[in-house]
């Protein structure tokens, strides 16, 4: 391949030209690539030398072209032994990781913190590999330095080096999450117009209080300690901001201050908050009305007032989308209507604690589907009550949660004459059964916009995008339980969690174009199972099977990994490609 200029009147072009022979046996040339103008070469390989470092461009291409066409053969001796501890296998599939490790500029951050710290160990060597390790083998610190051994690029940091990184990781978390919110900028534009807020906890496995560890409402039932995360996320499910909490924090807490933390150190002042009803309080929705900030939460119909009940679950009055008739619940056949979403509106100006007075809009919703899911769970939660009384066990029949099945138990200490019985007697709890099974169907949000009822409705139906990514923490990224016991280093832990989950976001982007969708386990099991097998002197070959995910990572990275063997010059320059960031204009 040559560079090649084709000049004219108004400017000069310049282009990697290649020559080839034809079917026909005669020789041909033809343009491989248009590099621009002397100024589009500038820009592109600098102000010094342009025409010069297109010249080695080209002959970097030429080079590459002539190791792809070439046949490498391996001499093996079946009677010699290998070297005894010599590694033969390594992972590659941490580069897909890599590559989105620096296009999110974390090496940069790393290396602004660096600077100010003069640490005497590597932060980038060791936040990438807490990074690509959460993501591919799970575990503690001292594991994730040794399966990162498996890499084709060995970690040299060690773990008291790591632990001293946790300290600095923790004290910088809160810049390091606005570093790399306004990096990934950089990747594709935020919709941080709405922006989803939940919390939840992770269990430790020890029964010892302290700092951040406190015993506290365990949505899991488990009867040991916990810290609280809470996350906002952006309206496409990309992480966004997190905090950590002690076990015993009010869940309507964090939200305030980590508003507070979108507005001063990420830029974000507009946005629309959407809620789980337990995590806003009137004073949060207040603190949400003001301003350029909006607020959707969840209601629940118990909680209202009874004059709103009774409005709430009134069967007339209703409307449904692109209608314009008004509905009432009672004329509508369940079977034609099941997959119809009927709504009502109205705005109540509530009396806050201080005087103040909040408007706020309720809309109520209700669903045929829905009622007749809630019916179904309840008839099953039913039917074990009923087994726990039929067992005799009533008496160990004590609620672990609100919705426990055996909430509907109900236990009996008198006789009929009203006397005191020896005897206590289980039933099911009619009353409860009947009391519950009205709001079947109904579900209640709380907003101050003015939006049209079914777009709100729409902005609410987003939440579970956030409850999707604890899941993903606590089950595929394993974040708990949590073995460290520092709460600086407690909060690096989650931190680091929280980075992983958002390069993940990032290649689950990518990976996922095209129309197929593929699972969090199918990707993850794809890159922890991509090994190659290192022949000395020649290259890597690889181990895995090759599929339609495994194009579309590659597809995705700009480099392919699939090929008979990936020579050590070519597998050199992967690996570099795979540290280049998104632009070289740093802030």
């Amino acid at each position: 391949m040559i560079l090649r200029t084709v000049s004219s009147k108004n400017t000069t072009l310049y282009y990697v030209q290649k020559s080839y022979r034809q079917e026909n046996g005669k020789n041909a040339t033809k343009y491989v690539e248009r590099l621009g103008n002397i100024d589009q070469l500038k820009a592109r390989f600098g102000e010094e030398d342009p025409i010069g470092e297109a010249r080695r461009y080209v002959a970097e291409l030429t080079m590459a072209e002539k190791t792809a066409q070439e046949t490498i053969t391996i001499s093996c001796k079946p009677s010699a032994l290998i070297r005894k501890g010599e590694k033969r296998c390594s992972n590659g599939g941490y580069l897909f990781l890599q590559k989105i490790y620096y296009e999110l500029g974390l090496d940069y951050i790393c290396g602004k913190i660096e600077k100010r710290r003069r640490n005497e160990y590597d932060l980038n060597e060791i936040l990438s590999t807490l990074l690509y390790t959460r993501l591919l083998y799970p575990g503690s610190k001292l594991s994730s330095l040794e399966d990162a051994g498996n890499f084709i690029e060995h970690p040299e940091s060690k773990i008291h080096q790591v632990y001293r990184a946790l300290s600095v990781l923790a004290e910088e978390s809160d810049n390091i999450q606005a570093d790399v919110y306004k990096r990934s900028l950089k990747l594709g534009g935020r919709d941080t117009g709405v922006v989803y807020y939940d919390l939840t906890n992770y269990f430790f496995e020890w029964e010892e209080e302290g700092g951040l560890v406190q015993y506290g409402h365990s949505k899991e039932g488990r009867p040991l300690p916990i810290v609280q995360m809470g996350l906002f996320i952006d309206r496409e499910g990309f992480p966004l901001a997190m905090c950590i909490e002690p076990g015993n924090t009010a869940e309507t807490t964090p939200l305030k201050p980590m508003e507070e933390k979108l507005r001063e150190k990420f830029g974000l002042s507009k946005m629309v908050v959407c809620t789980d009803g337990g995590l806003s309080s009137y004073g949060n929705r207040k603190n949400d009305s003001s301003g350029e900030r909006s607020f959707v939460t969840v209601q629940s119909l118990k909680k209202l007032k009874k004059n709103l009940q009774e409005w709430s679950l009134d069967p007339s009055g209703w409307h449904a989308e692109g209608k314009d008739e008004e509905y009432d619940l009672r004329d509508m056949d369940p079977d034609s209507c099941y997959d119809v979403l009927f709504y009502k509106e109205r705005w109540d100006p509530t009396a806050m604690s201080g005087g103040e007075v909040l408007e706020q809009r309720i809309i109520v919703t209700f669903s045929f589907k829905y009622k007749a899911y809630l019916s179904h769970v309840r008839w099953r939660q039913i039917a074990r009550a009923q087994a726990v009384i039929d067992s005799g066990k009533g008496k160990t029949a004590r609620r672990k949660s609100p919705n426990d099945a055996k909430r509907y138990i109900k236990e009996e200490h008198c006789t009929r004459d009203g006397e005191l019985a020896h005897i206590t007697s289980f039933s099911l709890n009619q009353e409860m059964i009947e009391q519950e099974s009205r709001f079947d169907g109904f579900y209640a949000i709380c907003t101050d916009l003015e939006d049209a009822a079914p777009e709100i409705i729409r902005l609410n139906g987003g939440r579970w995008q956030v409850e999707s990514l604890f899941r993903n923490m606590k089950t595929d990224f394993k974040a708990r339980p949590v073995f460290l016991k520092r709460d600086d280093r407690i909060k690096a832990h989650f931190l680091t969690c929280f980075l992983s989950l958002l390069m993940y976001k990032y290649l689950e982007k990518k990976v996922n174009r095209g129309g197929r969708h593929f699972s969090t386990d199918e990707i993850i099991s794809t890159l922890r199972n991509m090994n190659f097998l290192h022949i000395e002197g020649e290259g890597y070959i690889p181990t895995y099977t090759r599929t339609d995910l495994t194009n579309n990572l590659h597809g995705s990275a700009g480099f392919r990994t699939d090929t008979q063997i990936v020579p050590k010059k070519t597998m050199r320059s992967i690996i570099s490609q795979t540290k280049k960031r998104t632009s070289d204009n740093d802030d």
